[in-house]
């Protein structure tokens, strides 16, 4: 995992790894270019399973789910100090639902509106296991976790602290 570089140069304060597609600020790449430029790892089979499942139970008929066809996962673990700023999901060429699966510490997740990252938005917290779909015209909505809250995840799951953020998409990309 690493703390990857945002635009002007400061550092996210989560940590990252990809597997599909590696993400870089503003694009993607198969190899992992601000690390040690080896490939990416592949993405995992069981995950475009879970993600076609959660877009049929959240939309049912209304979005084709075999043309459902995602490529990527974006991992995020955050600390407790770790935060993410509102922002949109604009770097893939597809406009597919983003699925948004929690484990780990609640967190404060932010969701607002597709304009700007003004009012209004909605703050949810999101728990271990929560599944979380956005598509359609909430797809490009700004979004972000404004905190993670230490020492309530369930120690079942084995993680001694912190959340595990896994967001599935489907890039667009060949």
């Amino acid at each position: 995992m690493r703390h990857p570089k945002v635009g002007r140069g400061g550092q996210m304060s989560v940590k990252m790894f990809s597997m599909g597609w590696h993400w870089l600020p503003y694009r993607y790449s198969r190899t992992a270019d601000d690390l040690d430029g080896q490939p990416v790892a592949p993405f995992p089979d069981e995950l475009s399973v879970l993600a076609k499942r959660a877009i049929a139970d959240a939309y049912g008929d209304q979005v084709a789910t075999d043309a459902y066809e995602p490529d990527a996962v974006l991992i995020n673990f955050y600390d407790e100090a770790a935060k993410m700023g509102l922002h949109q999901d604009k770097d893939e060429k597809s406009d597919a639902p983003v699925v948004s699966l929690s484990l780990g510490d609640t967190c404060v997740f932010r969701f607002g509106n597709t304009e700007n990252r003004n009012k209004p938005w909605t703050d949810i917290e999101l728990r271990s296991g929560d599944l979380f779909v956005f598509g359609g015209e909430s797809r490009f909505a700004f979004h972000g976790v404004t905190k993670v809250r230490p020492g309530t995840a369930d120690p079942e799951i084995g993680m001694a602290a912190g959340r595990l953020n896994l967001t599935i998409r489907q890039t667009g990309l060949e």
